[in-house]
């Protein structure tokens, strides 16, 4: 079972891979040797929320629990600012602030059932949600749902 102490989760092959053909991802901006997707990758030493990702194509699955809403400010600001696409793999928290402040401003697509985790026995605890922000569709324009991706 998921421990609230723990804040990284790995990311399933079957959801990565069914976006990486979507979007063919450049960058992933939270990583490390043993769980990153891509081939370029920023560890915690490279602090991908100091990191500009520049006309990056990204993945990220941030750390869970109180660094969510530092990761997703993130996404939406380097798409904004700097022509990156960001694709976020986070818990579907519609009943939280970063929820409403950043989240609204993208694509998002609630994930049918339950993830489990790369290295995990049993199913997360709770929903998840894609959320993806591309440079120049982001607008304060509410959720738009796409039920796309199914848990395994």
């Amino acid at each position: 079972m998921f421990s609230s102490k723990r804040y990284d989760h790995g990311t399933p092959e079957d959801i990565f891979k069914q976006l990486d053909r979507e979007f063919h991802f450049t960058l992933d901006v939270c990583a490390d040797r043993s769980n990153a997707m891509v081939k370029r990758f920023l560890t915690a030493r490279e602090d991908g929320l100091r990191t500009s990702w520049t006309d990056q194509i990204c993945w990220m699955n941030p750390p869970y629990g109180r660094e969510i809403p530092k990761w997703i400010s993130k996404a939406l600001r380097e798409s904004r600012s700097n022509n990156a696409t960001v694709v976020c793999l986070v818990p579907a928290r519609t009943d939280t602030n970063w929820f409403w402040d950043y989240c609204v401003n993208g694509e998002i697509r609630f994930i049918k059932g339950r993830l489990r985790f790369k290295g995990e026995k049993s199913s997360a605890p709770f929903p998840s949600m894609i959320v993806i922000f591309k440079p120049g569709e982001n607008q304060k324009m509410g959720p738009q749902s796409k039920s796309s991706l199914e848990a395994y």
